[in-house]
């Protein structure tokens, strides 16, 4: 029997459908949460973590299928080429959608205990996966904003979630002005890249500016040619403006120094299952945006733009290690940490090779699940009259809760860069490429500023397992966090202590 309905439907699946599937179905799942969860009682909120850890299991399973046509064609292409689905897509999905599922099993006994088990937090966790994803697959600038704002309003809403908390309100008001800041800033650098280009399609920008630039080396060696037509000033400045515009923009999103000032405050006042979202999902899809655009976009220009990297990464590093030095809040301690960690990714992007772009999806890979390891152990600490942010409230949490105590080892150990642990290996693939493109004094920086990380960390290793016990009760770990904690040690070991599939991954998606 012949349904036109279902047949314009296979029809639309098998063509532009396709290369959005997995975002359709996230969508689909979350509308379904907000509205079963009208019909479920106080005591049945659960179930809305369970349709979303469902949503997260489809559109992974949908992941995972596309590799077959993306294996046989290199990319499948979407909507008049604005959506692309290609290994740096595959692989950057797969990451938002396991810091998506860990985040929604660590949510719901916190969300229990802060008596704010609603429906709406979880279908926001998808829309925000849904412009994390359309962040890495944007092959054109209004898909790409539209994506990032996605995320950005989820995230703004899950900031200040916590709505009878002072600090929670005050990081979500903060993050709103400083992300519309930026969002605006980025809005402006793409506005410019259309006018240059006359396409928002970020190959034929890019094909563009490289043209533009080539024109303007020969104008350097030729001044007299007679077929320039352009004045040399313009034909230099505006390319020039359009990237500080962007850059600036996505510095924001990343949080690099100097415009990082939105991180410690955010992270410390936002519910600490949303700090681990912010934290390792979103600063994983702007970095996706990041490098589609400085490789496409400013791929032929990269000697201009090279040295500025370099100078945000150091002071990212500079900046980000000597803060976390003096901070007594573990959540503020974490956030200056993840500013030193954009560092290392940005000299990934300076150095530029193969080994480099192998590093940086091995460390953002690595970043996801130690980061979301170490925030964990800070909600399980989460009970009833005890925050467990500070580092008091970690002091003999060894003769408290061993197996939390040991977790919380393998995480800062990971996290300073240690062996065998993922971070260790990480550091290691940046630090080969640094040295593979004769960059030796950025490499020297990048291995002196693990001597200030190993002291920070070893902060809380110390108050965990060599501080006596306070009044602290002893933390009770649920099924949900118990299952997160071993999905995120069990990567953090193994991608130390077997990189090689984990190599193979990060090579597949960026390292070809």
């Amino acid at each position: 029997m012949h349904i036109p309905f279902l047949s314009a439907l296979t029809d639309y699946l098998q063509g532009d459908g396709a290369v959005i599937l997995p975002e359709v179905e996230l969508t689909l799942f979350g509308l379904g949460i907000l509205l079963i969860d009208f019909t479920l009682g106080v005591k049945e909120r659960y179930l809305n973590a369970g349709l979303a850890l469902a949503g997260t299991a489809f559109s992974a399973y949908t992941v995972w299928k596309l590799r077959v046509p993306v294996a046989v064609n290199g990319s499948l292409l979407g909507f008049h080429d604005s959506v692309i689905v290609d290994p740096f897509f595959l692989f950057f999905a797969a990451l938002f959608l396991a810091a998506t599922a860990l985040v929604i099993l660590l949510s719901v006994k916190f969300l229990e205990i802060e008596q704010e088990q609603e429906g709406e937090y979880y279908a926001l966790l998808l829309f925000a996966c849904v412009g994390m994803m359309f962040m890495a697959s944007g092959f054109d600038l209004i898909v790409m904003f539209l994506g990032l704002e996605t995320m950005a309003l989820s995230f703004y809403v899950l900031t200040g979630f916590l709505r009878r908390e002072k600090r929670s309100n005050e990081a979500s008001l903060k993050y709103v002005l400083l992300g519309a800041f930026s969002s605006g800033i980025l809005a402006y650098g793409f506005s410019l890249l259309y006018g240059l280009s006359d396409s928002t399609n970020i190959d034929t920008i890019g094909e563009l500016l490289g043209q533009r630039n080539a024109v303007m080396t020969s104008l350097l060696h030729n001044p007299q040619s007679a077929t320039l037509q352009f004045d040399p000033f313009l034909l230099q400045l505006l390319p020039v403006l359009a990237f500080v515009l962007v850059a600036v923009g996505l510095f924001f999103k990343i949080a690099a120094v100097p415009f990082h000032q939105w991180a410690p405050d955010v992270y410390e006042g936002a519910p600490t299952p949303v700090t681990i979202f912010v934290s390792v999902a979103s600063k994983t899809a702007s970095f996706a945006l990041l490098l589609r655009l400085f490789l496409v976009v400013f791929g032929a220009t990269r000697v201009n733009w090279m040295y500025l990297v370099a100078g945000i990464a150091v002071a990212s590093l500079t900046w980000g290690n000597l803060a976390a030095l003096t901070q007594t809040n573990v959540k503020r301690l974490l956030a200056y940490s993840s500013i030193s960690h954009v560092g290392y990714v940005l000299l990934g992007l300076v150095a530029g090779n193969k080994t480099a772009m192998t590093g940086i999806g091995y460390y953002l890979l690595a970043y996801i699940f130690m980061t979301a390891g170490a925030f964990a152990v800070l909600i399980v600490l989460r009970q009833k009259g005890l925050i467990g942010e500070e580092l008091e409230d970690l002091n003999g949490l060894y003769q408290r809760s061993p197996a939390s105590a040991v977790l919380l080892l393998i995480f800062m150990l990971s996290l300073a860069g240690i062996p065998p642990t993922a971070g260790f290996m990480g550091k290691y693939f940046i630090f080969l490429s640094l040295i593979e493109t004769k960059h030796p004094v950025l490499a020297v920086f990048a291995v002196l500023y693990i001597v200030p990380a190993l002291y920070y960390y070893f902060r809380i290793v110390v108050h965990a397992w060599l501080k006596a016990p306070g009044e602290a009760p002893r933390p009770v770990m649920s099924n949900a966090q118990a299952v997160a904690l071993s999905v995120a040690a069990f990567v953090t070991l193994a991608a130390g202590l077997y990189p090689e599939p984990f190599t193979r991954l990060a090579q597949y998606a960026l390292g070809r």
